[in-house]
Parts: structure tokens; C-alpha cells; sequence
């Protein structure tokens, strides 16, 4: 007699035996799997079947299922107002995820539609910048080329109403939920603006906001400063832009740039990778290991550096996260840039979305990232190259010192006279606003001051490499 073996989990055990029951044509389509098949097929033929069940171990514990139905029943009867059997699964999935650790987390509509919104760069709203002041809604800046733009909104605008609803005493959360909206639809604004006795209504209609997460501004003649705020779907695309912008506005390459990273709490990994990209002439840019084979995942850059070795400085600190840590941990590991500031946030692992319909995912850790030198950052963080600590400076009134040319009837220098131009008519002067910012941030004037070393350096070894032929 023929004897089939099989191991079998309890899933596979159940066709199996609905299958056995009825041995008809009809009950053969309980058993579709080929190890369910083989073994209906040995019993409907006489011969010896010997079935071993799977390790009882690894299947669910179903003490602990009896255990989550009776908290679940005791809820239901219990507590003190009644609660619904959807939200109490809803409950249940946000705690199973949010238990893992501090990034998994269950997106019910509204999170997952502003999690479309802030990774897209994209959302339906008015295009103005806010703040709050004495209660009331403060705009700070209307977007270029957007509807509230257009409609007239000024900076300093002060909202007290939004449509018939008052601000005062919302939060700014709250008051930018209600200006955001479908594309197409109008906001009446009334707003109060110094110099105006009475209050103006302005009617926006809400269009397709682009935020833009790179800005930039020439802080020195030649040298650049390029902030990301975070990364987005077309952040990539959006650096390269702004670093041609900042070379025609200086008409030549630069001298050094800065980036800063500082605050940037990450966003979309392939964004960050596009980054690097940009910066790097070849070499792996950041590598991803998970359970899972899809999870396990290698970047590279692509040959061509588009500022061709130009010196750079990243800025990055505590706020500094995620994908801006794998830029930084890229451009540390290749030598490509100095990183200065304070230790990163240490966010090294990675999140999937993964839909679960139309309007509702769950946001899921699935992998750990490497910097290319296989450094985990996880809880680590990135340590700067060169550690500076934020700090206000003041500068001390020296006293006056004498100098040869001080001298009475001292030899007059060849160049006497050209040495004492005023520090206004010096060429290259920074715009008033950019020596403001800075005077204020030192850990910013500590890098454009090593970057002008940098560049003095190099510049001093071309000379050098250039008059040594043999």
C-alpha cells in the first residue's frame, strides 16, 4: 500500500476534511492546492495517509485571540459611553502598529490624504504663509503666482474671519485646515490691513498649491546658500534648478555652497538619493536591508558631479532626520562635503506605505538604511565633521592701534593710498538683508568662513600646480 506524507497547517487541514466529507466532484473543489490534492487523491484510492500538523508554535495563539475577544466584549458592555465595533477595530490596528515603534502608524482618510500632501508638494489651498498674532490669523507672505496673490492679499494682512467663522481663539492648525480645500472652491477672507479704517472682504478660489522645498540666496560674492526644508517628490528636479539659478545670478560657477539641512525632518528617500546624485561622480549613495526581498535595496549615483568638485558645506543638527541624513551620511562617507553643526536626530530606519483601499494605509517600517560605508544611523545619528554648537557673538570694541603709516614722516608706500577704501565701496558687498542673517546665525557665518578658506586653498594649489611643469 502507498503511504502519503504530508505536514499541513490548519487552513489546508480544514479543505481537506470538508473535502473528505463529501468525495464527490463537487467537494474536489475544497482541495485546490497540490499538497491537499495528493493526499484527497491517496484516500479516495484506499491507500495510507499519514498527515502531520504543523508546529502548533508558530500558528496563532489562540489563547491570547480568547483573551483580545473578551477585552473587546468587555468594552462593548462596560465602558461608559457605547462604542462602535469599527472603531474599536480601528483601535485595535492603531495600537498594533503604533506598539512596534514611534514611525509605524495606522493613516486613517485625513492622515493619509496630508500624507499625499506633504510628500507630493501638492495640496488645494489659497498660497499664503502664516502665523498667529494676537489671536488672529497673520499672513506673513502671499506665494508668488497663486491665488491669494492674484486676489490681493498683502503681507501683514490680519484674518479675523474665515467665511462667517471668526479666528479668534482657533489654532493655526485648525485655520489652515479651513483655508485648505478643493481646487476650484472660494474662501471669503476678511481681513484688517494698517492703514484701511474698516474691514476688507477678499474672495479666493482655491487652486493647486506647489510648495516649493528649496530656497536659496547668494551670501557672499560666489558663494551660495541652498536650504532644504524637506524632501519632496520633485525636490531633486527642484535642486538642480536652484543651482543654476544660483550660478547665472553670480555669472560663473561658484566659489562654495552651503547647504543647509538643519530642521529638515526628511520626507521621500528616492528625493534624497537624486540629491546626491547631483553631487556625487559615481559610488553607491545609500543601501536598504529588510525581511523582505523587496525592502532590500541599493542606490547609486550616476557619473557627473554638476558643480565639479566645488567646495561644500552641509549644516545639519538635532531636527535633522531621515532623508536628510542620508544625503549628509552620502556626501560625508564620499568626502564630498564638510558636515558641520550637531549631531543628527539618528532616524535610519525606513517606512512603506502600503494602501489598504481607496482611503485608508498603514505606514510601516520595513527596512534599516546604511550610509555607503555601511554605517546604521539608527538612534546614532550623523556626526559632523566639525562640531559647532549654535552661539550668539558679540564683538568687542578693540582699541585703536598705530600703524607705520600713523608714523610722522615715515617712507610713503608704494600702495599707501589704496588700502584705505571704505567698507561700502568694497566690491562683492552683501545685500544688507543676507549680512543680517549672517551676523545672527553662527554656525552659518562658521561655514561660509570655511568655505572661503576651502576656496582660498584650492585656488593657492592650482597656482601652485600650474608653475611647477617640468
Amino acid at each position: 500500500m502507498k503511504r502519503v506524507r504530508s505536514t499541513l497547517p490548519p487552513r489546508v487541514l480544514l479543505k481537506l476534511t470538508l473535502a473528505t466529507c463529501f468525495i464527490t466532484a463537487s467537494g474536489l473543489a475544497f482541495a485546490q492546492d497540490p499538497q491537499s490534492e495528493e493526499l484527497l487523491e491517496g484516500i479516495q484510492a484506499g491507500e495510507k495517509v499519514e498527515i502531520t500538523l504543523s508546529d502548533p508554535e508558530k500558528q496563532l495563539p489562540l489563547d491570547d485571540l480568547r483573551k483580545f475577544t473578551e477585552v473587546f466584549s468587555r468594552i462593548k458592555d462596560a465602558y461608559v459611553e457605547e462604542v462602535s465595533d469599527q472603531q474599536l477595530l480601528e483601535s485595535a490596528i492603531k495600537g498594533m502598529l503604533s506598539d512596534l515603534d514611534p514611525h509605524s502608524t495606522y493613516l486613517a482618510p485625513k492622515d493619509y490624504e496630508e500624507l499625499e500632501e506633504s510628500t507630493s508638494g501638492e495640496f488645494g489651498g489659497l498660497g499664503i504663509e502664516v502665523g498667529i498674532e494676537n489671536g488672529f490669523v497673520k499672513v506673513i507672505a502671499p506665494i508668488d503666482d497663486t491665488p491669494a496673490q492674484k486676489a490681493g492679499v498683502q503681507a501683514g494682512d490680519l484674518i479675523i474671519k474665515l467665511d462667517e467663522k471668526p479666528v479668534k481663539g482657533m489654532s493655526l492648525e485648525e485655520a489652515v485646515q479651513m483655508m485648505r480645500g478643493k481646487p476650484g472652491t472660494v474662501l471669503t477672507l476678511t481681513i484688517m490691513r494698517e492703514g484701511e479704517s474698516a474691514p476688507i472682504e477678499i474672495d479666493v478660489v482655491r487652486d493647486i498649491i506647489k510648495v516649493t522645498s528649496v530656497k536659496s540666496r547668494m551670501l557672499d560674492n560666489g558663494y551660495g546658500y541652498l536650504r532644504i526644508t524637506q524632501f519632496q517628490a520633485d525636490t531633486g528636479g527642484q535642486f538642480r534648478d536652484t543651482l543654476k539659478k544660483l550660478e547665472t545670478e553670480h555669472g560663473a560657477d561658484l566659489d562654495g555652497l552651503i547647504i543647509d539641512l538643519r530642521n529638515n525632518p526628511g520626507g521621500v528617500l528616492q528625493a534624497a538619493v537624486e540629491t546626491a546624485d547631483a553631487l556625487l561622480d559615481g559610488g553607491l549613495i545609500v543601501y536598504t536591508e529588510g525581511r523582505i526581498q523587496s525592502s532590500r535595496l541599493r542606490f547609486s549615483a550616476k557619473s557627473g558631479d554638476v558643480m565639479t568638485g566645488t567646495p561644500i558645506v552641509v549644516l545639519i543638527n538635532g531636527g535633522s532626520a531621515s532623508a536628510s541624513e542620508i544625503l549628509a551620511g552620502a556626501l560625508q562617507d564620499h568626502e564630498r562635503a564638510v558636515i558641520m553643526g550637531t549631531q543628527s536626530f539618528g532616524k535610519g530606519s525606513v517606512q512603506t506605505v502600503i494602501p489598504l483601499d481607496e482611503t485608508h494605509a498603514i505606514k510601516m517600517t520595513t527596512a534599516r538604511y546604511y550610509t555607503p560605508d555601511g554605517r546604521s544611523i539608527q538612534a546614532t545619528g550623523i556626526k559632523p565633521d566639525i562640531v559647532v554648537r549654535p552661539a550668539e557673538l558679540t564683538e568687542l570694541d578693540g582699541q585703536p592701534f598705530f600703524t607705520e603709516a600713523d608714523l610722522s614722516g615715515h617712507l610713503e608706500g608704494q600702495n599707501e593710498g589704496k588700502g584705505k577704501a571704505k567698507d561700502q565701496d568694497r566690491p562683492g558687498e552683501q545685500a544688507p538683508d543676507t549680512v543680517s542673517m549672517v551676523e545672527r546665525d553662527y554656525q552659518l557665518r562658521s561655514a561660509l568662513n570655511l568655505l572661503k578658506g576651502m576656496h582660498i586653498l584650492n585656488r593657492r594649489g592650482k597656482n601652485s600646480g600650474e608653475g611647477s611643469g617640468e
